[in-house]
């Protein structure tokens, strides 16, 4: 059995405030690599009855690989329990399915996100890194900026409504619905949660919450059938999706898309600013950038953790676990496991092989990674050929979160030559 005062815990999202808790998870993986966790009150967010933290690579990716095992539909993916009467709803995503219905959502989807549409928009991707970039440089005050305001909130976000081919008008939309359900365990990222008639705070991924973005997602839908442009939306608008499917897969594409990179990119800013050799051997040309992109999510992965269910009663490293159990795999731990990467703690931009799994792995593997790849790569050329050495200028604040590996605030000196 654990002993509580054994299992450190990895579930507040405050602990995650002063970054990835890499000696607790090391911790785990080194004594209970699955453990129980428990989930008390925390900032009025009701309590739950606990979960199994998984923490180590070969049993992260076993649980991400067996959907028969571990199921995304039968509790949802989110570590906090869904309200029971909220659960049919979010079953209509495909985050949220298992194969086969889960295989028909992705093929569809996946037809309007190929890599050629995707790749075809690398020029204004690149475009719209040195335009912020130069921005940035000239707006500096005392030569420093924050970065996420300054650069990548918008990056991340203008890229992204370029390829779902949303109108330049309603970008702003989509930031503020990404804050308010990606930033809600943050009292001071997203709007005061609205409060139930029970007393406990509203679930912001919750239908009552949601109709707003729902609305729009018809509307733009409707005008993209009249309208049609060589967008991802305009191909879902055709793609014989029912309603409530286009809605789930606006909503999955516009916040989860977005925050991939809007978490990544600052993310790996950040690393680079604390390995300062590292970041010129990137700018000599001597590191290819794709590597080193891999190297810089597997260090900030931009998700922290999602949630299965045991479908039946199994073991999982010499645990048993009951059907209906929680089961919730940790990607930064997983990352930093020292049986799959040698000397974890160190940014080795030239690491290969490099099996992180930032972008999850099995079935549910990110739709988006290629988009997100793209974007990386893109952001941290520019960032070379136009900027100095990455270097702070004041401490970042992180997302107070147990989902989103988020920076929410990154100061960063822009002033002096490229370096």
């Amino acid at each position: 059995m654990d002993h509580a005062a054994d299992v450190p815990d990895v579930f507040d999202p405050r602990i995650y405030a002063a970054g990835i808790p890499h000696e607790r998870y090391r911790l785990l993986r080194e004594r209970h690599p699955v453990a129980r966790q428990a989930e008390p009150e925390i900032q009025g967010w009701p309590a739950g009855p606990g979960f199994w933290a998984v923490t180590r690579h070969a049993d992260v990716v076993r649980v991400l690989r067996d959907h028969r095992t571990y199921s995304s539909w039968l509790g949802a993916t989110q570590i906090r329990d869904p309200d029971p009467a909220d659960l049919p709803f979010l079953r209509r995503t495909m985050l949220n399915q298992d194969p086969p219905k889960h295989g028909r959502l992705r093929r569809l989807v996946s037809r309007a996100f190929t890599p050629a549409r995707v790749d075809a928009f690398a020029g204004r991707v690149r475009e719209r890194a040195r335009a912020l970039l130069a921005a940035a440089r000239q707006d500096a005050e005392d030569g420093a900026v924050d970065l996420v305001r300054a650069v990548t909130d918008e990056y991340a976000l203008l890229n992204l409504t370029d390829l779902l081919g949303i109108p330049a008008a309603d970008r702003a939309l989509l930031l503020e619905w990404t804050v308010r359900i990606i930033g809600y365990q943050d009292p001071d990222d997203a709007p005061a949660p609205l409060i139930g008639p029970d007393g406990t705070p509203l679930n912001p991924r919750s239908p009552a919450l949601l109709g707003e973005m729902f609305a729009y997602a018809r509307e733009l839908a409707d005008h993209k059938r009249t309208h049609p442009g060589d967008d991802v939306l305009t191909a879902l608008a055709g793609a014989g999706l029912d309603p409530a499917e286009l809605e789930m897969f606006f909503f999955l594409l516009t916040v989860a898309g977005n925050d991939t990179v809007r978490s990544a990119a600052p993310g790996g800013l950040l690393a680079l600013a604390g390995a300062p050799d590292a970041y010129r051997r990137l700018a000599q040309g001597s590191v290819p950038f794709d590597r080193a992109v891999d190297e810089l999510l597997r260090v900030h992965p931009p998700v922290l953790s999602f949630r299965r269910t045991a479908a039946v009663d199994t073991e999982l490293a010499g645990r048993s676990l009951r059907a209906g159990d929680k089961v919730v795999v940790f990607h930064a731990s997983a990352n930093h496991d020292e049986r799959v990467f040698t000397d974890p703690g160190r940014l080795d931009l030239a690491r290969t092989p490099n099996p992180h799994v930032s972008f999850g792995d099995g079935p549910h593997v990110c739709l988006g990674a290629h988009f997100a790849r793209l974007q990386l790569r893109i952001l941290y050329e520019e960032w070379c050929a136009a900027m100095p050495v990455p270097e702070l200028a004041g401490p970042p604040r992180r997302l107070v979160s147990n989902f989103i590996n988020g920076i929410t605030r990154l100061p960063v000196r822009v002033s002096g030559r490229p370096g």
